[in-house]
């Protein structure tokens, strides 16, 4: 295997940082929802709807996802990927370290969760423009035969931001209660302004791909020759309807398995550090797992994995939630690894090259955050809320596995019948 460019390792780890920053912010975001803002920003309410409202807001905080990915894989198809890279990450680091600034409902009252609307409102938009443009430019960087590869280690910096969010919540949730409900929890939201610095540092030494420099200089040809990135992803409707629902059963996995399991495995008697520690070694797993995925989609197929995958979820979440309500911390870890790290991985780590190689170049930052961000919208965004309420409403966690199946099963179907670019490398071995 050849050695990297230089310029080959900033487009990887000018991308990841960035998909760092938006994993953090969410599971940072899913972790709270879980254990922190039912207390801190719906206090008056009962545990169960205290619960409800703040997986509310969390999922509040998808709506903007795909203007924000039409928005940004606008200029990222017409200005460049660095610019939409760069503006992005700014915005994603104010908005995080803002909700990690708004006082308590006990001390401002209804403005809190108003602010908290507000900040998770603009943090999903600036979200929804962070994938299209990382996932184009490092794939796009990537030598033949290594994209599966190159695409998967975006997730790996989700594995490193699962670690990250994990275990500052662990740290600062080691000491007294009260001190973790009143300021604890701020300090990891805070931190993403730090996360933000040194992602502009990174991102700033960027360059565009050899493919967009060449279209670049095809449109200063033609001056005059207006084109819609959005009118162009739609020359192919087909892949834009099922780059979305090819989208929808990885953006649950991880909303279900842990974020909506944290609350579960808390409502069963769990102590919330358990279900953090199980998200860090869900983390430090994931770093190493998903390039694995990636290069075995380089060896036999990105379809195949990525079906693979839907299947695994589908066939695990049950046992998942068995060993989460054994309450024994090695057998809910146990559940958290087999529940996510086998199955969700597998499909994230696939995914957002697969989106990449459906779209053509003047096009791909809008087609994958379309696939990307309304799929995560619809799915993941309101995966806890209706994980919580199926579960409340039956007694039992059993609709929950059945509702992951039914959209594990939609992503086979629509992945089995994806068309992909013609000129990609190795496309007839990789999706036949």
């Amino acid at each position: 295997m050849s050695a990297l460019s230089s310029k080959q390792r900033r487009a990887i780890a000018g991308g990841a940082i960035g998909t760092l920053m938006e994993y953090f912010d969410y599971y940072l975001y899913g972790l709270a929802s879980a254990t922190v803002f039912p207390a801190v920003f719906f206090p008056h309410d009962s545990a169960v709807v205290g619960t409800l409202a703040s997986f509310a807001s969390f999922a509040f905080g998808f709506l903007l996802r795909p203007v924000g990915g039409l928005v940004f894989g606008h200029i990222g198809d017409k200005m460049g990927r660095k610019t939409s890279l760069m503006i992005t990450v700014i915005g994603m680091g104010v908005c995080t370290a803002g909700i990690g600034l708004i006082p308590s409902a006990s001390t401002i009252g209804i403005a809190a969760p108003i602010l908290l609307l507000f900040f998770r409102m603009f943090q999903g938009l600036f979200v929804g423009g962070e994938m299209g443009g990382a996932a184009s430019i490092v794939v796009e960087h990537a030598p033949a035969g290594r994209r599966g590869l190159f695409g998967a280690l975006l997730i790996s910096g989700a594995g490193i931001a699962n670690v990250a969010s994990a275990g500052l919540m662990t740290a600062v949730g080691s000491g007294s209660q009260s001190f973790f409900i009143t300021w604890g929890w701020r300090i990891p939201f805070v931190f993403a302004a730090v996360l933000a610095i040194v992602a502009v540092v990174l991102r700033s030494k960027l360059e565009e791909s050899d493919e967009f420099k060449e279209l670049a200089a095809a449109r200063a040809l033609k001056p005059k020759t207006r084109n819609s990135p959005l009118k162009d992803v739609f020359r192919h409707p087909k892949n834009a309807i099922l780059g979305i629902l090819i989208g929808l059963p990885q953006s649950i996995a991880g909303y279900i398995v842990l974020t909506f399991g944290l609350a579960y495995m808390v409502s069963k008697g769990t102590h919330a550090q358990v279900g953090f520690i199980g998200t860090m070694i869900v983390g430090v797993l994931q770093i190493f797992a998903a390039p694995l995925w990636g290069s075995l989609s380089d060896k036999i197929g990105r379809r195949k994995v990525y079906i693979g995958g839907c299947i695994g979820f589908a066939l695990l979440i049950y046992p998942t939630f068995v060993l989460y309500g054994t309450q024994v911390a090695v057998l809910i870890w146990l559940g958290m690894i087999i529940g996510f790290v086998i199955p969700g991985v597998a499909m994230q780590g696939t995914l957002q090259t697969m989106l990449v190689e459906m779209f053509d170049v003047e096009a791909r930052t809008t087609g994958v955050n379309i696939g990307y961000q309304i799929s995560n919208t619809i799915g993941g965004g309101f995966a806890p809320l209706i994980a919580t309420a199926l579960s409340v409403a039956f007694g039992s966690v059993w609709p929950v596995i059945v509702y992951a199946a039914v959209i594990s099963l939609i992503g086979i179907i629509a992945t089995a019948y994806a068309s992909f670019r013609p000129d990609v490398e190795n496309a007839g071995r990789l999706y036949t």
